[in-house]
C-alpha cells in the first residue's frame, strides 16, 4: 500500500488533517459552533468551485471563501441572538456563487464530486506540503492564545469578568475554523468535512474531564478515524468518506455507551 504515491501522500496529509480538525473540533463542540462548521464546509465547496473557476488551486479557493465567510460572521454575528441568521444568509450567498461558478467551469460532474466527497488520488505531494504549512499555522495561533481561548471557550462568564477581549478571540477563532474546514475537506471532501470537526470532540467529551484530556482523545479519533478509512477504502476500493464516517459515528456511539455504563456503576 506504501508503495504506492498516492497512499503515502494521503495518510501523510490525513495526520495533519487528524490533528488540525481534533485540536479546532474541541473548541467547536465547547463554543456550541458545530451549525458554523457544517455551514463553513458547505461555503468550501463553493470556494473550491470559485478556484476552479479562476485558474487556482482548490484549497485556496476554498480558503479565500471560508475566511472571508468567517470574518463577516464574526463581524455580524458574534452575538448567539444573530448569528443563526447571519450564517444562514451568509451560506446562501456563497453556496449560490459556488453553483454559479462550477457551472461556468469546464470541469465535469465527477471533479464536482471530487470537491464534495474529498479524493485521496489526487493530492500532490506540493498540496500536502501546503497543508503542513496550514495545519502548523493554525496550531502556532492555538498554542498563542491557549489560555484566553479555553478560559473563554469553557468558562465564558468568568472570561467576561475578566477583561478579555472576547470579540477578538471570536472572530480569530472563526478564521481557524475556516483553515480547519479547507485542510479536512481535502480527504473527506467539503459536504462532510464537519464529521472530523465535531464527532471526535463530541465522543471526547464522554471520555475526557480536563481540556488536555479532550483534546488528546479528539486527536486520537480523529487519527484512528482518517487511518483505518484510508487502508478499508484502499483494499475494498470503496468511498474513503464512508468510512471515516462510519468509524466515527461507530466511536462516537460507542463512547455514549460506555458514559451511561459509567453512570450507572
Amino acid at each position: 500500500m506504501f508503495a504506492l504515491v498516492f497512499m503515502r501522500n494521503a495518510y501523510l496529509a490525513s495526520t495533519f488533517i487528524a490533528l488540525t480538525c481534533g485540536v479546532i473540533g474541541v473548541f467547536v463542540v465547547a463554543r456550541n459552533l458545530s451549525f458554523l462548521s457544517h455551514t463553513l464546509s458547505e461555503i468550501g465547496f463553493a470556494g473550491a468551485a470559485f478556484g476552479v473557476f479562476s485558474g487556482l488551486s482548490a484549497l485556496n479557493g476554498m480558503l479565500i471563501f471560508t475566511s472571508l465567510s468567517s470574518l463577516i460572521v464574526g463581524a455580524l454575528g458574534v452575538e448567539k441572538s444573530r448569528r443563526e441568521a447571519t450564517i444562514s444568509a451568509v451560506s446562501s450567498l456563497f453556496i449560490g456563487l459556488g453553483i454559479l461558478f462550477l457551472s461556468l467551469s469546464s470541469k465535469n460532474a465527477s471533479y464536482a464530486t471530487n470537491i464534495l466527497f474529498g479524493s485521496i488520488v489526487g493530492i500532490s505531494f506540493d498540496e500536502v506540503k501546503q497543508l503542513i504549512i496550514l495545519s502548523a499555522l493554525v496550531m502556532l495561533f492555538v498554542l498563542m492564545m491557549w489560555r484566553s481561548l479555553v478560559f473563554d471557550s469553557f468558562d465564558s462568564v468568568g472570561a467576561a469578568s475578566q477583561n478579555i477581549h472576547r470579540d477578538l478571540i471570536s472572530i480569530i477563532f472563526l478564521i481557524l475554523l475556516a483553515f480547519a474546514v479547507s485542510i479536512g475537506a481535502q480527504i473527506v471532501g467539503s459536504l462532510l468535512v464537519f464529521i472530523l470537526l465535531t464527532l471526535p470532540a463530541a465522543s471526547a467529551q464522554y471520555l475526557g474531564r480536563t481540556v488536555p484530556q479532550l483534546l488528546m482523545i479528539a486527536i486520537g479519533i480523529s487519527l484512528i478515524g482518517v487511518w483505518l478509512g484510508l487502508y478499508l477504502g484502499y483494499v475494498t476500493n470503496w468511498p474513503v468518506t464512508f468510512f471515516i464516517a462510519s468509524i466515527e459515528v461507530l466511536i462516537y456511539l460507542l463512547a455514549i455507551l460506555y458514559s451511561r455504563l459509567v453512570q450507572r456503576s
